[in-house]
């Protein structure tokens, strides 16, 4: 999923210079993404030995964009053009931790 390039999300509470003309409340979206076992295997040789895990992190930033996608869908759909004080939460869910959340929220305004 491809987020609106018009939609503008940020992590921080205000825009210097773009004062914030309309607040139309929160906005959350989430993005559960499942590893694999091909995944898991090559992450517990990798926590073995050392070293970064390409993979879980390709699978963390697909689950990243989506969720940034979905939040901005919904904010776009309240009529907003931008997403203010953005907080992002990974946490690891069902059987063994086997699936990869991100949780995204936001106050989605009219700049």
């Amino acid at each position: 999923m491809a987020r609106d390039p018009d939609i503008l999300i940020v992590t921080t509470d205000f825009l210097e210079g773009r004062p914030v003309r309309q607040h139309l409340g929160m906005v959350s979206a989430q993005a559960i993404l499942g590893a694999n076992v091909v995944l898991d295997l090559m992450a517990a040789i990798r926590d073995f030995f050392g070293g970064r895990s390409k993979g879980y992190e390709r699978v963390l930033a697909r689950a990243r964009e989506d969720a940034l996608a979905a939040l901005a869908k919904e904010a776009q759909a309240m009529g907003a053009n931008a997403v203010l004080g953005v907080d992002l939460d990974y946490h690891a869910i069902g059987p063994n931790g086997s699936m990869l959340m991100v949780a995204v929220n936001g106050s989605a305004v009219v700049i």
